[in-house]
């Protein structure tokens, strides 16, 4: 169904919801589930392995975990995010799993409608976002269980595809698949309006006295854009909100080199055009010139591996230095991530030599028949002839023949729908938006936007990339919502009893819970 069954609407008949959540991968879906209602409390059977947490969280064990002062239960907390609701959350969900446990869960989760906050998730597919485009055969860097969102486990909807009890990470078309399912599985579906695409997004600045219990929003949002049904028909929508939260990831636009060459047809920029080339009968072989892998996070490495499997040769190059102590991999402990350390011990020890002649024209036979590591080196060109061209830290020049060129260094959100493409939201207002380099400037415990009231952000955007982390966006932004909401009826009672106190008549639901939810 359409959002709006007319392609033009006047103004006046726009529909108005509490919340709006742009994007429908794991962020958002997790977030979904806390406003729908799903409560989550401490298990009265469980036992936290962090006794400073577990006695906090004993404390207040009749509350739930989303009324509790988040940043009390934070203090102290240490782990791989830098968000402290993101440790916080995943801790709860599985305690000490960096130390390769596999604890249960402590939360006990309630459906309870009187936390049930309306809201609608706008997603450009089906709800798992980008999982669905990416390269399907390949392994997750996390494992199956910690991939999985709250209520259903994951090993339930992939029975029997357990690879090791080491090593039991997932492909991408299972997690897509499991994502699909978590929505119809927890009665979701009617908050995801998928095929939908967001072009603009606004504050309208007028007052508006019953927003969601925030003082400081005087505006409504209004975001449009258009639904795409069967075929090429586009259905423009256009929607008012109290609160949008920017769940869109940090995939839409893959980062360049800005060099010569970059579009010539050879040169891609997704680890799934490489699955794409190995798949298709002679494209590529063990025969072929290398594969040029640029960049040196996980998705250089992703490409590493998917082309060594294919007994594909590779050249390996990155801008850093092999022992540099910001590389991912010295994040990752070896035995739960032996793949990535065989490609971070690759780097190290596969260098290709320092020398002051390169051999323009043929590969050169210091080259490794599987792989070869250039670290320093920056690509300056790609020729049509599919050479490439590259220079060390020495400033030696060293050219190539390749038969497929992957430029793996990252990828920016595309925030365009919003003024200024979003940049002025960033740490830094002065340089776009990029994950852990100049994420989303956010209140650490609520996950709203520190310059936009009412404008809230989670996962990549603030710097978490993994599916273990990113869920706690959608704790810190539930509890501040419904804290928010909490206030409001408080304050509408309040107000209906000095009122009945003058001798006035309240009306009929005038305090209800619904708080002026539409």
């Amino acid at each position: 169904m359409p959002l709006l069954e007319e392609g033009s609407v006047p103004r006046d008949c726009t529909r108005t919801v509490p919340v709006v959540i742009i994007g429908n991968g794991p962020s958002g879906i997790c977030l979904s589930y806390l406003l729908s209602g799903y409560t989550p409390y401490l298990d009265p059977m469980a036992v936290h392995p962090n006794p400073i947490l577990f006695r906090k969280l004993q404390e207040a064990k009749q509350l739930p975990i989303t009324e509790q002062d988040l940043e009390f239960l934070c203090e102290g907390l240490e782990g791989r995010s830098g968000n402290p609701v993101a440790v916080l959350f995943d801790t709860l969900l599985h305690p000490n799993a960096d130390l390769g446990f596999e604890f249960p869960s402590v939360l006990q989760w309630r459906m309870e409608k009187k936390h049930h906050i309306p809201h609608l998730v706008l997603g450009k597919a089906t709800p798992g976002g980008a999982w669905h485009a990416m390269e399907g055969s390949m392994l997750t860097i996390s494992l199956g269980i910690w991939m999985e969102l709250p209520g259903v486990n994951y090993r339930d909807l992939t029975s029997g595809k357990r690879r090791s009890v080491s090593n039991d990470r997932a492909t991408p078309d299972e997690i897509s698949s499991y994502y699909k399912n978590y929505v119809k599985l927890m009665g979701l579906q009617k908050n995801f309006v998928d095929n939908t695409y967001v072009t603009s997004v606004q504050k309208r600045h007028h007052s508006h006295e019953k927003s969601l219990g925030n003082e400081k929003n005087t505006g409504l949002w209004e975001v449009r854009g258009y639904q795409q049904l069967q075929g090429d028909t586009h259905v423009p929508f256009s929607l008012f909100a109290e609160n949008v939260v920017l769940a869109t990831g940090a995939s839409d636009s893959p980062a360049r080199l800005g060099v010569e060459g970059e579009d010539l047809p050879y040169v891609f920029h997704s680890v799934r055009d490489l699955g794409v080339a190995v798949s298709c009968h002679g494209k590529l072989g063990s025969s072929s010139d290398p594969v040029l892998v640029v960049g040196a996070g996980l998705s250089a490495a992703d490409a590493v591996l998917c082309a060594l499997n294919h007994r594909l040769s590779v050249l390996h190059a990155f801008r850093k230095r092999a022992d540099d102590l910001g590389l991912i991999f010295k994040q990752l402990p070896k035995t739960l991530y032996p793949e990535y350390h065989r490609v971070y011990h690759m780097m190290c020890s596969q260098v290709y030599p320092a020398s002051p002649v390169a051999n323009p024209i043929a590969p050169s036979p210091s080259l490794s028949p599987d792989y070869t590591s250039f670290p320093e080196h920056c690509v300056l060109s790609f020729q049509p002839d599919m050479h490439c061209v590259m220079r060390g830290s020495n400033g030696v020049l060293r050219v190539f023949k390749v038969s497929m060129v992957l430029v793996l260094i990252g990828t920016y959100p595309n925030l365009f729908f919003l003024k200024e493409q979003g940049q002025y939201l960033g740490l830094d207002p002065s340089r776009p938006i990029f994950c852990r380099q100049n994420p989303i400037d956010i209140n650490p415990y609520t996950f709203e936007c520190n310059t936009e009231p009412g404008l809230f952000a989670m996962g990549p955007l603030v710097g978490d990339n993994f599916v273990r982390f990113l869920k706690g966006g959608a704790l810190g932004i539930a509890s501040c919502l419904r804290k928010r909401l909490k206030q409001r009826i408080e304050k509408n009672r309040k107000l209906i009893t000095e009122e009945e106190g003058c001798g006035g008549r309240g009306t009929e639901g005038s305090g209800g819970g619904g708080g002026g939810f539409v």
